[in-house]
């Protein structure tokens, strides 16, 4: 197949996204396919497809990193000259060459449904979620409210306008944890313990959005399950050194002990694995997904947040489950590459 591997953009995940999609592309050269990593928002000059691929001989890889801060996105758009454009130049003509497009993107446009309303509107064949489930599961005020009608346990909320909306920092039940509403991988997130770090955490929301969620803040063990091709992986059990699982300790090797299949009971296994799926499917996921969960002190499974576009980094969640149920990371590439093929419904 000839695949673009989509990745990038202007978003505070752009280097979880470009090591994401450096692997995904070179798992799939391994394959045999005919692959070109693409930044989204940088974008090419030429909107040809195939000279790309004289790089790609035998031996050659693709290679990025994740830093242990988020990218200046700033400095990004003064040095590319791109400014807040958020597709750059050639993307959707080399996209519409493609076979299929793997979504290697993380937040932002490449989440959020825009894209995919594009890509659909063009017929472009992509990997993951389509734009109506994209939208859901990355508005957490949304997507919480669509699991609670539902009847999947989740943390009670409030949802807030920064911009708009004045805020009784001593209303708010502590503690808490505060979110960007349509943020991953943790960016902007902060947990609260004493109110006069609420403005604080606040004001650290707002940096990247003007919508933040309030969430009570569930005690528990941490697990996350993913969902592919209408099965559940094996669970897996998320135990960061310290703090919790923020930006840092998500992408630092070592930072965070990790163990799958995760050590709980055959009838907790089950329960989170059947939440996972009914998630799955109230959302109205694609091919593939990952869902959070914490377990609280009486075996309760609150939903943190579905994830459309799980990350393919040396120390993501995904990769290991799949793993463990069998299907090494090659495969489990193709196999997402594949399932872009599928004709979508409209």
């Amino acid at each position: 197949m000839k695949i673009v591997v989509l990745a990038g953009g202007l978003s505070p995940e752009r280097d979880v996204s470009l090591t994401s999609g450096a692997l995904v592309a070179n798992a799939l050269l391994e394959k045999g396919h005919d692959v070109m990593l693409l930044d989204l928002y940088l974008g090419k000059k030429s909107k040809e497809f195939e000279p790309f691929y004289q790089n790609n001989k035998k031996g050659f890889m693709y290679k990025h990193s994740v830093a242990s801060n988020c990218p200046d996105l700033e400095k990004l758009k003064e040095e590319s000259g791109n400014g807040d454009k958020l597709i750059g130049d050639g993307v959707l003509d080399i996209c519409m060459k493609a076979d299929v497009v793997f979504m290697a993107l993380h937040g932002s446009i490449g989440e959020n449904g825009k894209l995919q309303a594009i890509f659909d509107t063009y017929g472009v064949n992509y990997t993951g979620t389509g734009y109506d489930g994209s939208l859901i599961a990355m508005d957490k005020d949304l997507s919480k409210k669509v699991m609670k009608c539902n009847d999947i346990l989740t943390a009670d909320w409030e949802f807030i306008s920064l911009k708009d909306d004045k805020i009784d920092i001593d209303s708010i039940k502590l503690p808490c944890v505060v979110k960007p509403c349509s943020c991953g991988s943790s960016v902007g997130v902060s947990i609260v313990e004493k109110k006069e770090d609420l403005e604080k955490a606040l004001e650290l929301a707002k940096q990247w959005e003007d919508y933040v969620v309030i969430e009570d803040k569930i005690e528990g063990r941490e697990f996350s399950i993913g969902v592919l091709d209408g099965k559940a992986l094996p669970i897996i059990e998320i135990k960061p050194k310290k703090g919790f699982y923020n930006y840092e300790n998500k992408y630092q090797k070592g930072y965070t002990e990790e163990i799958c299949p995760a050590e709980v009971d055959d009838k907790t296994r089950d329960m989170m694995q059947i939440a996972a799926l009914k998630i799955h499917k109230a959302l109205r996921l694609g091919y593939y997904s990952r869902i959070d969960f914490i377990l609280d002190k009486d075996n309760k499974a609150y939903c943190l947040e579905a994830n459309t576009l799980p990350g393919m980094t040396p120390t993501s969640l995904m990769p290991q489950e799949a793993e463990a149920f069998g299907i090494p990371y090659e495969d489990l590439c193709e196999n997402i590459a594949r399932s872009g093929q599928r004709k979508r419904k409209y």
